[in-house]
C-alpha cells in the first residue's frame, strides 16, 4: 500500500498531511508510529488526516508522534489551511475546520495566517485536572523540585510553568514527569516560560505524546493566557519559540484567543507500507 503526503513545517514544529478524503487508510495510528520515527520512518511531531465534515468545510484529525490522537493543534491547522488554499480546495478568505476541539477558523492575512482558537478553559475539571476551580500558581511536587502551576486548555490540555532561565532549564527531565502525573488524567503539554516584558515571553515545550519539539501553537496561546492571568504580561504578546515567533492575542472583546504566525510546505512524497 502506497501513501501520498506533504511534508510541512510550523516554526519547525513538523507535521505530515495525507489527504484521507477518498482512500481510508486501515491501522492509522500504528503506520502513523511508524512513520514518525526520525530514522526509520519520514519523521514528524504530528500527523495531520484531511476528511470531508458534516460540520465545517473540512475534519482535521490529528495524531501525535506515538499514535495517539490529540484535540488540536495550533501550527498544525495554519499548515491544514495553507495545504487546502494552495490547492484551491476552497477559495474562502476564513475556513472552518472540524476539530476534537470544535470547529477552528483560520484566516488569511497577508503572507501568514490567524486562527481564531476560541475561548480558553480555565475550569481544571474541564482541562481536564483532577483539581478544582482555576489552576493558577498551584505548587505541583516533582521530586525534590517544586513548581507553581498554572492550568488552561486550548482544546487540549497545557500546564505552564515560569522560569528564570528557559535555556538553561531541564525540559528533557521534568517534562515527561509532569507530562504522566497523576493530576493529569489524560496526561498534559507543558510549556515553560521566561518572561522578558510584559509583551515579550520565550518559551520550550513539551509535547505530550511527542516530545520536546520546535513549537506548540496550543501551548503560545496558552502561555500567553497563563501569563496575563499570573500578572506578567498583558493581552498582546509576542512568543519567540526555538523555531520563531508567534503574535498571540487574548481578545476582551470576545474572550477569544488569536494566533498568528507561518505555515511551510516542504516537499510532497510517497511512503510505501
Amino acid at each position: 500500500m502506497k501513501i501520498n503526503f506533504i511534508k510541512m513545517h510550523g516554526l519547525g514544529n513538523d507535521f505530515i498531511l495525507i489527504d484521507s478524503r477518498i482512500k481510508k487508510i486501515p491501522s492509522l495510528p500504528k503506520i502513523i508510529k511508524k512513520l514518525s520515527h526520525r530514522q526509520f520512518g519520514i519523521g514528524f511531531d504530528q500527523a495531520l488526516i484531511l476528511l470531508p465534515s458534516n460540520k465545517g468545510d473540512f475534519r482535521m484529525d490529528i495524531y501525535n508522534a506515538d499514535g495517539g490522537r490529540v484535540e488540536m493543534c495550533g501550527n498544525g491547522i495554519r499548515c491544514f489551511a495553507k495545504y487546502i488554499w494552495d490547492r484551491n480546495l476552497s477559495r474562502k478568505d476564513v475556513l472552518e475546520i472540524e476539530t476534537l476541539a470544535g470547529i477552528i477558523k483560520p484566516k488569511r492575512v497577508g503572507e501568514l495566517i490567524r486562527v481564531d482558537m476560541g475561548e480558553p478553559i480555565l475550569e481544571a475539571r474541564q482541562i481536564p485536572v483532577a483539581l478544582d476551580k482555576k489552576i493558577v500558581k498551584h505548587p505541583l511536587f516533582i521530586e525534590t523540585e517544586m513548581f507553581l502551576i498554572t492550568c488552561v486548555s486550548m482544546g487540549n490540555p497545557h500546564c505552564v510553568i515560569f522560569v528564570d532561565d528557559v535555556d538553561q532549564f531541564p525540559v528533557a527531565r521534568y517534562g515527561p514527569l509532569i507530562e504522566n502525573h497523576p493530576i493529569f488524567p489524560k496526561r498534559t503539554n507543558v510549556e515553560f516560560i521566561q518572561v522578558l516584558s510584559n509583551k515579550r515571553l520565550k518559551m520550550r515545550v513539551w509535547e505530550r505524546g511527542s516530545g520536546e519539539t520546535l513549537a506548540c501553537g496550543t501551548g503560545a496561546c496558552a502561555s500567553a493566557v497563563a501569563a496575563n492571568l499570573n500578572g506578567l504580561a498583558g493581552r498582546k504578546v509576542s512568543i519567540h519559540l526555538a523555531g520563531g515567533d508567534l503574535k498571540i492575542e487574548w481578545s476582551e472583546k470576545d474572550n477569544h484567543v488569536y494566533m498568528t504566525g507561518p505555515a511551510v510546505e516542504v516537499f510532497e512524497g510517497v511512503v510505501e507500507i
